[in-house]
């Protein structure tokens, strides 16, 4: 429903909102379900002078819910874990190579060489340091092409 405001209007709530019968100054017929609307249009209804409007009321949409700051507080982080790629006679150092940068997300070049390396060398490489749901699901894909690779927490060993 659109409404044409002309003339002036009084600013008053009660005026504005709660009419009384057959006034004709009123914006809505009977009590207005619209409220912050009309607020908005009553104050740009005015041409000149200023009028005080009510403080809105904020309501709770549903009582009882804590705000997101203490809902971020409470949440209780995991343990970060570590991928770790073991070292095998089987796969060439540049498939390895190729499978890091593929299945690790912003794996560069150098990076993945460099584990390549350390695993070809010491046996084994951290790869990435994530959530344990990251770490099981970057496990299974250097598994399924064809990696050694396993998971731990990151908070014990060396």
């Amino acid at each position: 429903m659109e409404t044409a405001v002309c003339g002036r209007l009084p600013l008053s709530p009660n005026t504005l909102f709660n009419p009384k019968p057959g006034d004709k100054q009123s914006l809505c017929k009977g009590q207005c379900p619209n409220r912050g609307i009309l607020m908005a249009v009553s104050a740009a209804a005015l041409g000149k002078g200023a009028g005080v409007l009510d403080r809105p009321v904020i309501e709770r949409t549903t009582p009882g819910r804590e705000s997101e700051f203490d809902l971020r507080k409470k949440k209780k982080t995991t343990p970060p874990f570590r991928v770790i790629l073991h070292n095998d006679d089987y796969n060439k150092r540049e498939y390895v190579v190729q499978v890091l940068m593929k299945v690790i997300p912003g794996m560069t070049l150098d990076n993945a060489v460099n584990i390549m390396q350390e695993a070809h060398y010491n046996g084994l490489s951290v790869v990435i340091i994530c959530s344990q749901a990251d770490a099981e699901e970057h496990c299974m894909q250097l598994r399924g092409n064809g990696l050694l690779s396993s998971i731990e927490p990151a908070s014990g060993g060396c």
